[in-house]
């Protein structure tokens, strides 16, 4: 199985991988009984239950508060680098027993990085519980690394990186948009790393890190599935109470991103693209920077204005014009410092990307000057919530949504209250956000072409 997912820029056709809060938890009907419970053990590892009886099975995670954007400069992908090793074993398990043992005992385990942490997950049955526990308590405390086992993954990680950013025409255009959006700020930069810094890291960098993160006291324990609290509580002090604080617990101190003075234009061309693509970055807050009634409205905003086939632009770029196969927003606001809105669309064979954004800049400027109407807006919600009856029916996806919003910035009050939110955000609430996206903001603006940079 491939482990490793980190999340770079994404690329249009992976963005429901980081769908907004709103499409996970914005289901129909009130918030459902009381909240997941939330406890911290003596060490300081954070631990959150959120019981689901359907079926005899349990997600179990575990949350590192460090991700890419914690680097030490000169040492990108440092994150993602010892993501991978920590499946190279321990004093007790042998290099790739342990997904192996998972396997085994008929579950499934995988990891992931992303800019503001690292978290590793397994899915088992009930019984089995202890464990996965067992096992990653082990890997928090008594990896070993070797040159041996560190060096050839050092080199499954560079080809991981030509294979999804180097060779990948889109993801290396959103790479230096993001760059460009985000200047300086560890955000503008691949969570994979950079190819030369990748080549230079070493065992020493990966046990480093390790020894400095990977500390309980930096650790949040999820478990979803067919448990209580109660019955979580003693296992949890069991596997995790018993390790000791490796290190300080991290606190953060970064500089809020600096954007660009003025919009920013990339035109890249590519002799394997054949066809053109038009993608546009605005600086926008994330959730956690963002007022209380506006962290729905951005969702709603993403959802009127470029989500599906009832959206505004998709209708009148694909229906009405039909200068455009295919064209969606986004809203990007999962992180803990400044997050992001995204629009990109594809022009019909031999289309012109300038008619295509002049049309998608006469949408934006009809939205601002005549608002939305009650019958877009209501139907945002209800195409938010439709999606959030089939995400709760999926534990992982429970589990990962509770894990990403803890993990940048918000409380398990607000994930857990989300759909009654998302209900009471108004045409006003929508307006409000849309002027601050798309009035005097600053863009950057990218266009893949097919043919020759040179």
């Amino acid at each position: 199985m491939f482990r490793s997912r980190f999340l770079p820029a994404l690329p249009f056709a992976a963005l429901l991988l980081v769908v907004g809060l709103g499409l996970i938890f914005g289901g129909s009907g009130r918030a459902a009984g009381a909240p997941p419970e939330i406890f911290t053990l003596e060490n300081g590892m954070n631990v959150l239950v959120i019981p689901d009886h359907r079926a005899p099975v349990v997600t179990h995670m575990v949350w590192y508060g460090v991700g890419a954007a914690d680097e030490t400069p000169g040492k990108t992908g440092l994150a993602h680098f010892l993501e991978h090793l920590m499946f190279k074993g321990t004093k007790s398990i042998a290099p790739g027993d342990f997904s192996r043992i998972v396997a085994r005992n008929g579950g499934q385990d995988n990891a992931f990085t992303h800019f503001d942490f690292t978290a590793y997950f397994q899915v088992i049955a009930r019984d089995r519980l202890p464990l996965v526990m067992e096992m990653e308590a082990d890997r928090m405390t008594n990896l070993v690394l070797t040159d041996e086992e560190v060096l050839p993954e050092r080199d499954v990680v560079m080809e991981e990186r030509r294979m999804r950013i180097e060779n990948n025409p889109v993801a290396a255009l959103q790479s230096a948009m993001s760059e460009a959006l985000y200047g300086g700020h560890p955000y503008g930069r691949d969570i994979i790393g950079h190819m030369d810094e990748i080549a230079g890291l070493t065992t020493e960098d990966a046990l480093d890190f390790y020894a400095r993160f990977y500390t309980p006291n930096n650790a949040t324990l999820i478990v979803a599935g067919d448990i209580t609290a109660a019955e979580l509580r003693p296992l949890a002090e069991k596997y995790y109470g018993a390790i000791g604080e490796r290190a300080p617990t991290f606190i953060r101190d970064r500089a809020p991103a600096v954007w660009p003075d003025e919009d920013v234009r990339i035109v890249q061309r590519d002799p394997r693209v054949t066809q053109a693509t038009w993608i546009r970055f605005l600086p926008a807050p994330s959730y956690r920077k963002a007022s209380p009634a506006d962290q729905p409205a951005f969702d709603v905003l993403a959802e009127i204005l470029g989500r599906g086939t009832t959206s505004r632009l998709y209708r009148a770029l694909v229906v009405e014009q039909r200068i455009a196969s295919g064209v969606q927003s986004w809203y990007e606001g999962n992180r803990l410092d400044d997050g992001r809105f995204g629009i990109y669309a594809l022009p019909r064979v031999d289309g012109d990307l300038g008619s295509l954004e002049k049309s998608i800049e006469a949408e934006i400027a009809r939205l601002l000057d005549g608002g939305v109407d009650d019958e877009e807006l209501a139907r945002a919600k209800t195409v938010i919530a439709a999606g959030a009856i089939y995400a709760r029916d999926n534990q992982r996806t429970m589990a990962y949504a509770y894990g990403e919003g803890l993990m940048t910035g918000l409380t398990v009050e607000q994930i857990h209250e989300w759909p009654e939110r998302v209900r009471r955000v108004t045409k006003e609430d929508v307006m409000r956000v849309a002027r601050l996206v798309f009035k005097n903001n600053p863009s950057v603006t990218g266009e893949l072409l097919p043919g020759d940079n040179s």
